[in-house]
């Protein structure tokens, strides 16, 4: 069976990719992957990753997959508007959930794929990632863990080209979704996307990527975006 993957597919993005996945009818399957799923997938837990990548090897060969699983503030650590406030526990957890994990999934999803014919990851990263964009500074936290994960992508697809050459591996910024994450830190008159909006741009944007495109960061219509 062909499958689409879908991380962290009970959250609102992923909900979102999950239900068009399925509505599109390309893939003989749609499996979705989260914490509250069977079997379960932490990102802060290796093994029930391993567990999560073997249970999908089961069922068939992934030819998508997408980890949209993110962090940008929990109850007890919100995004640095200036140094002085820069915690290295929260700054852990963000790296930990927003890096770490995504690098985790990547160890245990991209030898999945098939070494022949075209298959794509791809990990929702953030703009304010971009280093060379950063114009306005503070999100200490977010916008390093982000750039590290843009990073692990590149070295990643770099490897992956090496067994599997038409495979594609990619970071891709969403856009501003109205969800739990964003919506304490959506700026009045910003343009906030329906997450089914953002999931129908983001498939569409994907479905233009090429082998040649692999290791790159990306907007939700396909145009790149510099690290």
């Amino acid at each position: 069976m062909n499958l689409a993957v879908v991380i962290g597919s009970t959250g609102g993005i992923g909900g979102a990719l999950f239900d068009a996945l399925e509505a599109d009818g390309t893939f003989d399957a749609v499996v979705g992957l989260s914490r509250r799923t069977t079997p379960n997938i932490n990102l802060l837990d290796e093994a029930t990753i391993a567990t999560a990548a073997a249970f999908v090897a089961e069922r068939g060969t992934p030819k998508l997959i997408v980890d949209a699983t993110g962090m940008l503030a929990d109850a007890t650590a919100a995004p640095e508007k200036a140094m002085r406030a820069i915690d290295p526990d929260a700054m852990a957890r963000l790296f930990a959930v927003n890096a770490i994990g995504p690098a985790l999934l990547m160890k245990h999803f991209l030898p999945l794929l098939p070494r022949e014919g075209t298959a794509l990851f791809a990990t929702l990263s953030a703009k304010v990632g971009s280093i060379s964009d950063n114009r306005l500074g503070g999100w200490y936290s977010y916008r390093a863990s982000k750039a590290a994960l843009n990073q692990l992508v590149c070295t990643a697809a770099i490897e992956l080209g090496r067994t599997h050459p038409q495979a594609i591996c990619v970071a891709i910024h969403p856009g501003t979704v109205a969800t739990s994450l964003s919506a304490p830190f959506a700026k009045q008159g910003l343009d906030v996307l329906a997450p089914a909006e953002a999931a129908r741009d983001m498939l569409a944007g994907l479905a233009r990527l090429r082998a040649r495109d692999s290791g790159g960061f990306f907007d939700r219509h396909g145009q790149r975006l510099p690290y």
